[in-house]
């Protein structure tokens, strides 16, 4: 495919105890990496499209080891830059039944952190680019990155790339009265916002009514007025929303809703056994801009992006490895899980 998609953010070795072992029981850690716009350029480049992730990483082995994990699903990434002491790190720490997952983060001082204007040559890394896609979780992390981030969306304007932003509130990086000032001016740029059930009301005080993420009550129609919100407060021309109503750590019911700025539309639900969470919002927004590209209708644009995540969530890693013929079978009614001989 000839449509080029740019990404910006971190990408962080992902350190996590065998199985459902806790953090005090683990002898040994398995090792990945992971991070919301890597998560969402390996899942474009698996279904065929040209993607760049952009970033900075030192020059050491471990640095090399990530942007590694990256070159080996065809993304890629020789716009990243080298330089900087030390890749950031996140535990991983996977729930099960009642207990939730839990994650600790050691990324302060990483390479990104240091990042500065002269790291990124925007005119050159969006040249021919059709998409660009960052997070709520690239500016918190300091605001030099967040500047970084602001003029990465300027450029693109200027270049008539369309932009793309998953909220994406961790409030472990900052707090919600932060987010909110940074990300009101960001969204001015954005053409595309992806948000899940919390987001829209952590980062811009929007509730939905009568939900409650906490006993996985999520009320669909509640999420038209949030979404018809941020549409008409930033101009988006369109707001996808995934709606994730949490059974338990290993349960979920998953599905999400688009407004296209005229029409509100609901994928089909999906009742998930979840093997590893982590990632399953970057695959949704993955599966949601390879639809857009691909000029799909509004209607299956959210199907696919929801069959998408809906196959990440049965996956190890951050990393979303499927192929675009999976997801089109199960967004086409096949959920089955028969083997396939």
């Amino acid at each position: 495919m000839s449509e080029k998609v740019v990404t910006f953010g971190e990408i962080m070795l992902r350190l996590a105890p065998e199985g459902n072992y806790r953090f005090v029981q683990a002898e040994k850690f398995g090792v990945t990496y992971g991070g919301g716009e890597a998560n969402v350029a390996v899942s474009l480049a698996n279904y065929g499209f040209d993607v760049s992730f952009v970033t900075k990483l030192p020059k050491h082995e471990i640095g090399q080891a990530a942007v590694n994990s990256l070159r080996k699903y065809g993304v890629d990434t020789s716009k990243i830059v080298r330089g900087g002491e030390r890749v950031g790190i996140y535990f991983l720490e996977k729930g099960a039944s009642q207990r939730p997952s839990k994650v600790i983060y050691d990324r302060a001082g990483s390479s990104i952190s240091t990042a500065t204007f002269e790291d990124f040559h925007w005119e050159e890394i969006f040249e021919g680019a059709k998409w660009f896609h960052f997070t709520g979780i690239t500016p918190a992390l300091n605001e030099n990155v967040s500047a970084i981030c602001l003029e990465a969306c300027r450029v693109a304007k200027q270049m008539n790339v369309k932009i793309s932003c998953d909220l994406n509130y961790r409030n472990k990086l900052w707090s919600k009265e932060k987010a909110r000032e940074v990300m009101r001016e960001l969204c001015n740029y954005v053409d595309i916002c992806i948000a899940n059930e919390e987001d829209a009301a952590d980062v811009f005080g929007i509730y939905a009514e009568n939900t409650d993420v906490t006993t996985g009550t999520v009320n669909q129609q509640g999420y038209k007025a949030v979404a018809k919100q941020l549409a008409d407060a930033f101009g988006f021309e369109k707001v996808a929303i995934t709606l994730r109503e949490s059974i338990s750590a290993n349960d979920n019911h998953w599905s999400a809703m688009l407004f296209d700025g005229e029409e509100y539309y609901f994928s089909k639900k999906y009742k998930m056994h979840i093997v590893d969470r982590v990632g399953g919002g970057d695959s949704f927004c993955g599966g949601f801009i390879a639809a857009i590209l691909n000029q799909y209708d509004s209607q299956s644009a959210i199907d696919f992006a929801v069959a998408a995540s809906c196959l990440k969530h049965s996956i190890e890693g951050d990393f979303n490895m499927v192929s675009m013929e999976e997801i089109t079978k199960l967004a086409a009614g096949d959920g089955s899980g028969r083997v396939q001989r």
